[in-house]
């Protein structure tokens, strides 16, 4: 069941969505040869807890950190840990903070030193994926019009869309209805409407779509090695237009 949000609730959704987007911002400046994907943890995580807001990801179904922190190959839901960053690397970090009851939840994708040309176009389609799906968003649209906007043009340049992870509607819960997947046909699924809120979250490898999971249950990796990168925003439907509200 999807929950149609009032413009108080808004409000309250721009504020979390804020504090996500200044972590976001501010964590790029770490990111460096040599640092821990902990210490990143970390340095989130006192960010998020400055502004008066909880972490939305520690201890959500046991996931055991304040963030997500994927290298290279793993596409989403890393754990932190002692491992440092190598130049020539990518790093994509996935953050949630809630604040007065309301969720907000974004990921970027960083190069770490100097990369590759070929993952630098990846974390740059990844990114204009994204908003080429947002540009479909308008009250009486279908959600599979984002999908599909999201796919056709990351498959023009012959990467792969994961599959097994999507997108989802987000507000007092972190993970609500709907699904949004990066994939789909245009003109089916949801009508969108006013009072949507939504977690859209291109997931791309630079191989094909398929994926593994680690033994922890969370690390979920491309089966075939190639490097993958992320790309998030929370955005809402007003009577106006569409919102985003991580950035």
């Amino acid at each position: 069941m999807i929950t149609i949000k009032n413009d108080e609730e808004f409000e309250l959704m721009r504020i979390s969505g804020a504090i996500v987007g200044k972590a976001l911002k501010e964590i790029e400046s770490y990111i460096k040869p040599g640092i821990s994907t902990l210490e990143l943890n970390s340095i989130v995580e006192d960010i998020i807890l400055s502004e008066g807001a909880t972490p939305s990801f520690k201890n959500y179904n046991g996931f055991p950190a304040a963030t997500c922190i994927s290298i290279d190959d793993v596409v989403v839901h890393g754990i932190p840990s002692l491992t440092v960053l190598k130049e020539g690397e990518i790093v994509s970090i996935d953050v949630g903070a809630c604040k007065n009851g309301f969720h907000g939840d974004a990921a970027r994708t960083f190069a770490v030193g100097e990369i590759s040309a070929a993952k630098r176009k990846l974390i740059e389609v990844t990114q204009q994926s994204f908003f080429e799906g947002v540009k479909q968003i308008k009250i009486g649209a279908k959600l599979g019009d984002v999908s599909h906007a999201i796919q056709a043009y990351v498959e023009k340049f012959g990467y792969g869309v994961v599959r097994e992870m999507v997108g989802h509607g987000i507000g007092r819960r972190l993970h609500e209805d709907p699904n949004v997947p990066n994939y789909g046909t245009a003109g089916i699924g949801f009508t969108l409407k006013k009072g949507f809120a939504l977690a859209i979250e291109p997931m791309i490898t630079l191989g094909d779509h398929h994926v593994k999971f680690d033994k922890d249950g969370w690390t979920c990796r491309t089966r075939d090695g190639s490097p993958a990168a992320h790309y998030e925003n929370t955005v809402i439907i007003t009577d106006k237009d569409v919102e985003i509200l991580t950035l």
